[in-house]
């Protein structure tokens, strides 16, 4: 047990850039204090304590934010960042070197007394928002964006954005030990891609047919920006 609190120390130093020295990570950061309680009651759950385990489990969301149940299986090198909001449900299984952001939940979506919450691989990063629902798989190495909602299983070395989830294998591969990935900015826009490339479909069936292309598309500029009428916020 103490080697996976001093690795869960280890992974928030590596992971946050703001984080200035291990005795403030222990003394600060609210992601360690859940990890270190479910620590702790997840060693009395599997030792007979359960009601023990649960009180301790509601004792650290009140503190903490985060809700994790004492039977969840959750692996080394974890770091939980802001913490605020995440939830990790009874059957959920976490592998190492998982980084969670804010809001993330890994739900059940049966009420039966079965595996009913996700199974995480290894070194996936979970964005912020995300909700990974009903026992499903995400491979090792896969990246989910913020606020995307999973309902499927999901390939190792896989990308998954939006509601639902759709999954985007990546174009290179991923090496074995590779850093959080965190460039939500460069995540893919799969409807705008969708609907840019129906848009110039329609552009060459038009000059096709016409000789040139109609003007009236509802479009975005060449920069981005939709244009429309001011409205009130």
């Amino acid at each position: 047990m103490f080697t996976q609190l001093a690795n869960d120390l280890a992974a928030a130093r590596r992971r946050d850039p703001a984080a200035r020295s291990s005795f403030e990570v222990a003394l600060t950061y609210p992601g360690v204090h859940a990890l270190w309680a479910y620590r702790i009651t997840h060693w009395q759950w599997t030792h007979g304590m359960k009601l023990l385990a649960r009180w301790g489990s509601a004792l650290s969301q009140h503190f903490t934010g985060v809700d994790i149940h004492p039977a969840a299986m959750l692996g080394s090198g974890i770091f939980i960042d802001h913490a605020t909001g995440v939830v990790i449900g009874e059957t959920a299984q976490v592998g190492d070197d998982v980084t969670i952001y804010q809001g993330v939940t890994l739900g059940g979506t049966s009420l039966e007394h079965v595996k009913r919450h996700p199974t995480i691989g290894n070194r996936v990063t979970i964005g912020a928002g995300a909700k990974i629902l009903g026992p499903v798989t995400v491979g090792d190495d896969s990246r989910i964006g913020a606020n995307a909602v999973v309902v499927k299983s999901v390939p190792p070395n896989s990308v998954v954005v939006g509601v639902p989830g759709q999954i985007i294998a990546r174009s290179n591969a991923t090496p074995s030990t590779p850093p959080p990935d965190l460039q939500d900015a460069q995540m893919p826009d799969l409807v705008g891609l969708s609907l840019q490339a129906l848009l110039l479909r329609v552009d060459e069936l038009e000059t096709k047919v016409h000789g040139q292309r109609s003007e009236g598309h509802v479009r975005p500029s060449p920069a981005g920006i939709w244009s429309g009428e001011d409205f009130s916020i």
